[in-house]
């Protein structure tokens, strides 16, 4: 029967692979990696270098599938997903028909941990439960970039005795939760950050783990400019960004 792992590979530093998620990629015949174009090159061949250090006397293919793009201009956010992961299902069914043999193993590799803020998981999900051809999954955790990011900040993610709220940049963009203490923001391509009122520190961080890895804490009212600045240039220089943050009110 075929077989698929939706593997998480950590938050860009090799190093980050468990060693559960090794195991799982010496089971892999064909890794299917995501076509985003030449200005996200870097992060197709982030995934191969991780498969070249890792994957011992197993012969693997690589397979690139095309990303279908989500409409820019919608009036229901949820709707406009729901159409965008069901091209990319459409995609990912024809491949596992037809790249992947009756007793082949696929690999999906996935930035940090499969189950935050990502759609693989869910999208493998529907496709068999539609049953229109057999396989099996499973899912490997790796170590996300809310982790990572606490850790090369050297910060505890929680107060002690308080919660932590993960969220998206388009969601704090509709304000701080007043009952909210640890907040952990992640796709926040507008930098809602700089539109909130108060007194807040932040842990921010790009490319967590990689050589182009770049940090900044400190009082958001006097790092606001300084963040979204380096934003602005490491994205024109490289083609992409991947960053997080951890805020939080400072406690008077």
């Amino acid at each position: 029967m075929r077989r698929v792992l939706i593997i998480g590979i950590g938050a860009g530093n090799p190093d980050y692979l468990t060693i559960q998620a090794i195991d799982a990629l010496n089971k892999v015949d064909v890794f299917f990696i995501p076509d985003k174009g030449a200005e996200k090159a870097a992060l197709r061949d982030l995934r191969t270098g991780v498969c070249a250090r890792f994957i011992k006397e197993k012969v693997y293919r690589f397979v690139e599938m095309a990303v279908p793009q989500r409409a820019e201009n919608f009036s229901d956010y949820k709707a406009n997903v729901a159409e965008w992961h069901a091209d990319i299902e459409v995609n990912y069914a024809r491949l596992l028909r037809e790249e992947l043999g009756e007793d082949e193993c696929a690999g999906f590799l996935v930035w940090g941990d499969p189950s935050i803020y990502d759609s693989t998981l869910r999208i493998i999900e529907n496709i068999h439960a539609k049953a229109e051809f057999a396989f099996e999954y499973d899912v490997i955790p790796g170590i996300s970039a809310i982790q990572a990011l606490a850790a090369r900040h050297r910060v505890p993610l929680n107060r002690i005795g308080e919660s932590i709220l993960i969220t998206t940049g388009r969601k704090l963009a509709g304000g701080y939760l007043e009952d909210a203490d640890s907040v952990v923001v992640m796709l926040d391509g507008e930098q809602a950050f700089k539109k909130l009122a108060g007194d807040f520190q932040i842990y921010w961080g790009a490319y967590l783990g990689t050589d182009s890895e770049v940090l900044v804490s400190g009082r958001l009212s006097e790092v606001a400019d300084e963040i979204a600045a380096i934003r602005a240039e490491h994205r024109q220089r490289n083609g992409w960004i991947m960053d997080s943050y951890l805020i939080r009110k400072i406690e008077k």
